[in-house]
C-alpha cells in the first residue's frame, strides 16, 4: 500500500495492542476445551475493545488505513456457527464493546476445510488450540464465512484462496481497488 502512497497499519486479532497480545496468549494457548464458547467470546471483545481504542481508532484518525488479519466476523464464525454461541448476543456483544465500528471492507479467504487445514498444519505444525479442533468444527466455520459473505455482499469480497500465492495476491488487490476506488500498484 505505500507503493500507493497510502499509509497503512498492518495489525491482527485477537492481538494488536499490548493488552490483547496479552489476551492472545491465553486464548490460543493450553487446551483445546480451555474456556468456553462465551467465555472466548467475551475474552475475545475485551480484547478487541482495548485494540480498536488504542491502536485502530488514533490510526483511523490520524488518516491512516488499517489492515486486520481478523476482526468480529471471525467471532460470528468462530464462537456463533463453529461453537453454537447465538448471533443475537454476539451482536449484542458487539454493539456493547464497540457501538457500530466496522470494519469499511472485509476480505473473506475461502478454500476448502480440508486443504485449509492441510495448510495450517504445513505452515504451524500442530497449530493453535483452534486449529486442533475437529473437522466437524472447522466446517461449521468455513459455512459461517459464507454465511457473513452472502449477508453482507456490500461490505465482504469472498475470494477463492485455493489458486497460489500471486493469483490470491492479485485478486485481493482487485477486490480492494474495486470496493475502495484506489489504483494499488503491485
Amino acid at each position: 500500500m505505500a507503493r500507493s502512497g497510502i499509509t497503512a497499519l498492518p495489525t491482527r486479532e485477537p492481538g494488536g495492542s499490548p493488552g490483547a497480545e496479552a489476551i492472545r496468549g491465553l486464548l490460543l494457548g493450553g487446551a483445546d476445551e480451555r474456556w468456553d464458547a462465551v467465555a472466548e467470546a467475551l475474552l475475545l471483545y475485551a480484547a478487541r475493545r482495548d485494540h480498536v481504542a488504542r491502536v485502530i481508532r488514533p490510526a483511523l484518525d490520524r488518516g491512516d488505513w488499517v489492515v486486520c488479519d481478523r476482526f468480529s466476523d471471525s467471532t460470528l464464525a468462530y464462537q456463533g456457527c463453529g461453537r453454537g454461541v447465538p448471533w443475537p448476543e454476539l451482536t449484542a456483544l458487539h454493539r456493547f464493546a464497540l457501538g457500530d465500528f466496522a470494519p469499511d471492507l472485509t476480505l473473506i479467504l475461502d478454500l476448502p476445510t480440508q486443504e485449509g487445514l492441510a495448510r495450517a498444519v504445513a505452515r504451524a505444525g500442530e497449530g493453535d488450540r483452534f486449529e486442533r479442533l475437529d473437522r466437524g468444527f472447522h466446517e461449521r466455520l468455513r459455512q459461517g464465512f459464507l454465511r457473513i459473505a452472502a449477508k453482507d455482499p456490500q461490505r465482504c469480497v469472498l475470494i477463492d484462496a485455493a489458486g497460489d500465492r500471486e493469483s490470491v495476491q492479485r485478486a485481493i488487490a482487485a477486490a480492494v481497488m474495486a470496493r475502495l476506488g484506489v489504483a494499488l500498484r503491485q
